[in-house]
């Protein structure tokens, strides 16, 4: 077959009208709770500086200008929507497309469709709460289990994440066969992410959805510190049959801390050879204005329709994905 036989969509048109339906019913969701729904741009002169994302960039050609302006995809609406909070517009939730330039497999596409809102003055256990009344609708889920990021390494890794040296890590990765990855990895992060992908999130959440709280701090993004352990961070994830659904967080609300943020991400970029990323100085700008007490929480929508229509492949819920895009 040619590429241009391949045009018939990805998905069934069964499988689009559930979709479609499971969009309207998380609408209604936030109608019936008040909260604002809003769009905000894909493009935007300053990308995220989060190691571990890669944003697609282009450049805008103006005829107004006689050089080309640089632009990233968003890889999330989050820098955005929190300046719209900074600007008084309450609780705010959004559906919209966001793009990582990584890889296309079962649960991922370049594309993708992301579901993010806030609620000012929730901490993030009233988050997760939200969250889990959300996937009892639409997944008529049992409810959700909160574990600790370092009860789920005790249980499943027999190793305390907060408190375990790197060569107690890489000890413990070479006993769940990560050998070649040990052998040359320094960061105490890296390995902490690799044995809860590999190892951690398999095991849990199967019957019903867990809520991993308590991330290390160094895995903070962009939460808060927890005040009783500030090794820890107000930073949780949600996990069900071995999908990785959502990561929120009780959002950090100083803008000198964000900063420094944003510079150790780029001086990381800088020590691994990866392209340092433009600081989003508007953003700031609008943190210093004042981001009030909120939490929030991305959700990826084409997974949570994978999941409803038990389907094992991302591609077989998209209209088209990269494949025959």
């Amino acid at each position: 077959m040619t590429i241009s036989d391949n045009w018939q969509p990805s998905a069934s048109i069964s499988i689009l009208q559930k979709r479609a339906r499971i969009i309207a019913q998380i609408r209604a969701f936030f109608v019936q709770r008040d909260v604002l729904e809003v769009e905000t741009p894909a493009l935007s002169l300053s990308g995220v500086t989060d190691v571990h994302l890669h944003a697609f960039n282009t450049l805008f050609q103006s005829p107004l200008k006689p050089e080309s302006t640089p632009l990233f995809l968003q890889t999330s609406p989050e820098f955005a929507m929190k300046r719209l909070l900074c600007a008084g517009s309450g609780c705010i939730f959004q559906i919209c497309k966001s793009f990582r330039n990584e890889e296309a497999g079962r649960h991922h596409n370049p594309e993708f469709t992301m579901l993010e809102w806030y609620r000012v003055n929730f901490d993030h256990l009233q988050l997760i709460d939200e969250v889990d009344q959300l996937l009892q609708l639409v997944l008529q889920t049992e409810p959700l289990e909160i574990l600790t990021y370092q009860n789920a390494f005790q249980r499943f890794c027999d190793i305390d994440p907060l408190a375990c040296s790197l060569d107690e890590l890489k000890l413990k990765a070479c006993e769940f066969g990560f050998e070649n990855i040990a052998a040359i990895e320094d960061s105490i992060d890296v390995l902490l992410q690799l044995l809860c992908s590999q190892v951690i999130e398999p095991k849990i959440g199967q019957n019903r959805p867990v809520a991993l709280v308590g991330f290390p701090a160094s895995q903070a993004a962009l939460a808060r510190l927890e005040e009783s352990d500030p090794r820890t961070a107000r930073r949780f994830e949600v996990y069900f049959k071995g999908i990785e659904l959502a990561n929120g967080y009780h959002e950090l609300a100083d803008a000198n801390e964000q900063l420094q943020r944003f510079e150790q991400d780029n001086q990381t970029r800088k020590q691994k050879g990866l392209k340092q990323i433009p600081v989003d100085h508007r953003f700031l700008a609008a943190m210093k204005s004042g981001l009030p007490d909120c939490s929030g929480v991305a959700l990826g929508i084409d997974r949570l329709i994978m999941l409803a229509c038990h389907s094992q492949n991302i591609d077989s819920v998209l209209s088209f994905s990269i494949n025959n895009a």
